[in-house]
């Protein structure tokens, strides 16, 4: 059984205008939305410097790697899986399409709905989109054993799934 630790009453400045040395996040440190916001940061920091060759910001590249991984995925798929809200997608989808990564075709089963494929460009682009997002997650968590990584995703996903 783990105990959750107790929140320490926070100190008090006093207007008598007193400079402090050092900053105390010791609370903060207890959240897990903080920990995790704070790592997010720190990853997303190096991928945006990263993957802006490819011309991909995050939610593009979870877009196009989840094309790339379903093809002929609905809008609505994409929507409930990234947790994105439909008009949101809709100019994605669009500038996807533009610049030649996507492209829609008839569904098989349901004649009103349209899958979204990635073309041999999109296809090409996002091998090596991934193969870099894998290298600076490699990089980023390079204090983490490859079982700490493990079971840091595993435990993340158990949040939010």
């Amino acid at each position: 059984m783990t105990a959750v630790k107790k929140a320490r009453s926070p100190k008090v400045a006093h207007a008598s205008g007193s400079a402090i040395d050092q900053v105390d996040t010791t609370y903060l440190q207890t959240l897990m939305g903080y920990n995790a916001r704070r790592a997010a940061l720190s990853i997303i920091e190096l991928f945006l410097e990263r993957l802006a060759p490819y011309g991909l910001k995050p939610v593009d590249f979870s877009v196009m790697s989840t094309i790339c991984h379903n093809p002929g995925v609905t809008s609505r798929q994409l929507c409930a899986t990234l947790n994105l809200l439909p008009p949101n997608l809709v100019g994605l989808i669009q500038s996807l399409e533009s610049r030649g990564l996507i492209e829609r075709k008839p569904h098989p089963h349901d004649g009103r709905a349209v899958g979204l494929h990635a073309t041999p460009k999109g296809q090409e682009l996002m091998v090596q989109a991934e193969r870099t997002a894998t290298e600076l997650e490699i990089e980023k968590t390079a204090k983490l054993t490859p079982a700490q990584r493990k079971t840091l995703l595993a435990l993340l996903q158990k949040i939010y799934l």
